[in-house]
């Protein structure tokens, strides 16, 4: 097959004139063509005219396509846009001679646990996963009566619970991990096996959307117990039993009864803090990392069409956006999980501490956009070299935040924050929130640096977007789970310095999203996989 780049239709297309655009840039008969395979479809936006449409929004795809006599078409046709395909095929961990009498255990059902579970399953493997939160309908009505009434469960919350953080998201599905293993294909295979909309094996920005992947949870969940895994929700592991060799032998779970176990995988995600501190108890290596902090900034969904599409924008998808800045004082500035046509949730996990999120759903049909707007932190910036000085860090400032609000999302428009007063009514813009909010000063939730970089960088995003820096632009805070605050190294086997125990994902600081989470699952199942067979 040949990898056809920069065919270009309308964004009203029909499929035959997508076929049509390919015959056309290859320059074949309509008999030549066998058949195609969309490999990626974008949103080609420019209004410069760049790209040799006077301006004009079109969708832009990258096909493989099947044509007779493909080599000797090769020979007499060389263009920058055409290739060989030579698509990228997973391969598989190694399968289990037999079921193990020790299954292999995950800790965490978020997308790392979950697709290294199911792709140990699928390997006759028979793995267990343990979840301290809920089944993910479960989990759904008891996140949604936390929204309702501010009562938290700190087991089962938008951070813990069956799907992970992510289901409580825009489900996107993009990454920037380079992939030649195949494993990012992979997994969006696996999402559509599991019920995903097919058109994410292609667009530019794939997403689910929450109301999806409750669904496409518990379709995966389904599939692990059918190939002989075991799921135990509302099942916490409470402490680590590791011999006098360095060698991991059990889990606690609950405080109340102890599991034998060979080798663990731990895809805890970015906020088991409590899990965290008994790891660091029981000596297992971890060290500090950058992440950012910062706030949920809210614009009208029609703003920011708009600004992206111009005229076009009513017949187009709700506008997403990527911004980055640099302060002068150095400091990072960027937008992060932008969510279309969304709304802020109340994100957290701890009694006493308020952190927010963004999350859409499929349509993304809501009338505000909303992102993070964060700034970077290191580990300069926690005060202490204690491996979980990021995590004291994140929760002074997720206490600070629910003293302000008490119990309640603090938020201030803009054109206050900059004045560093608490705002005392809306502008155009009304809060989409999931939870309760109330008026609140951000500078008494947020380091000074922070704040001050969040004024400079918004500001600056102003002259990129117009109306970004408007004064009735409302702010939510805060934004700190924006990633993992620590890693905990492994050694080219995967392990951590406690032999057995496999750090994975996000929280342990491999990955930054759903995807690269999910990836990460597949590559440490690998590494399980051959471990088990280097034992037979």
């Amino acid at each position: 097959m040949i990898k056809v780049n920069q065919i270009k239709v309308p964004v009203d297309h029909s499929e035959e004139e997508l076929r049509q655009a390919i015959l056309k840039k290859l320059r074949i008969a309509p008999g030549d063509l066998l058949g195609y395979q969309i490999l990626r479809q974008s949103l080609d936006a420019r209004k410069s005219g760049r790209g040799g449409h006077a301006g004009e929004i079109l969708y832009q795809y990258a096909v493989a396509a099947d044509i007779r006599n493909e080599k000797a078409y090769l020979r007499k046709h060389h263009h920058t846009d055409m290739t060989v395909y030579k698509p990228n095929i997973y391969q598989m961990p190694v399968k289990a001679e037999k079921v193990p009498d020790i299954p292999p255990v995950i800790i965490g059902s978020g997308p790392a646990g979950l697709f290294c579970g199911l792709m140990l399953a699928r390997q006759g493997y028979h793995p267990v996963i343990l979840e301290r939160g809920s089944d993910v309908r479960t989990r759904m009505e008891k996140v949604s009566r936390f929204w309702e009434t501010g009562v938290l469960d700190t087991e089962c919350n938008v951070q813990f619970g069956e799907g992970g953080a992510g289901t409580f998201s825009d489900g996107k599905l993009n990454t920037l991990v380079k992939d030649p293993s195949g494993r990012h294909q992979k997994v969006l295979e696996i999402f559509v096996e599991a019920g995903a909309p097919e058109e994410i094996l292609y667009v530019q920005k794939p997403h689910i959307g929450t109301d999806l992947l409750v669904r496409i949870v518990e379709n995966i969940r389904n599939e692990i117990i059918r190939l002989g895994g075991k799921i135990l929700f509302d099942s916490k592991v409470t402490d680590f039993v590791i011999d006098r060799r360095g060698k991991l032998t059990g889990l606690e779970i609950n405080h109340d009864r102890v599991m034998p176990v060979n080798c663990a995988v731990l895809a805890i995600g970015h906020s088991a803090r409590d899990t965290f501190e008994k790891l660091y108890e029981r000596q297992i290596a971890m060290e500090q990392k950058a992440f950012a902090i910062g706030v949920r900034i809210e614009h009208p969904q029609a703003m920011i069409d708009e600004s992206q599409y111009g005229e076009a924008a009513a017949g187009l998808p709700a506008a997403s956006y990527k911004l980055t800045y640099r302060t002068e004082k150095g400091r990072h500035v960027y937008t992060f999980c932008m969510c279309p046509g969304g709304y802020v949730v109340n994100a957290s996990s701890e009694a006493g501490m308020s952190a927010v999120n963004g999350m859409s759903n499929r349509k993304r049909d809501g009338m505000n956009a909303n992102s993070a707007v964060i700034v970077n932190v290191t580990p300069e910036d926690f005060g202490s070299e204690h491996p979980l000085a990021g995590v004291a860090f994140q929760r002074k400032w997720e206490r600070m935040a629910w003293e302000e609000g008490k119990g309640l999302i603090p938020v201030q428009l803009f054109g206050d924050f900059c004045e560093k007063r608490k705002s005392g009514s809306f502008g155009e813009i009304l809060p989409e929130h999931k939870g309760g909010y109330v008026f609140g000063n951000l500078w008494h939730c947020l380091p000074e640096y922070v704040c001050e970089s969040l004024s400079e960088g918004i500001e600056a995003f102003g002259r990129k977007i117009r109306g970004y820096d408007r004064k009735d632009a409302v702010l939510s805070g805060v934004e700190t789970r924006t990633s993992s605050p620590l890693r905990i190294p492994r050694n080219e086997c995967f392990e951590s310095n406690i032999a057995g125990l496999y750090p994975c994902g996000e929280g342990a600081g491999y990955a930054g999203g759903i995807t690269s989470a999910a990836m990460d699952g597949l590559r440490v199942a690998e590494a399980v996989a051959e471990a088990f067979q280097s034992k037979e």
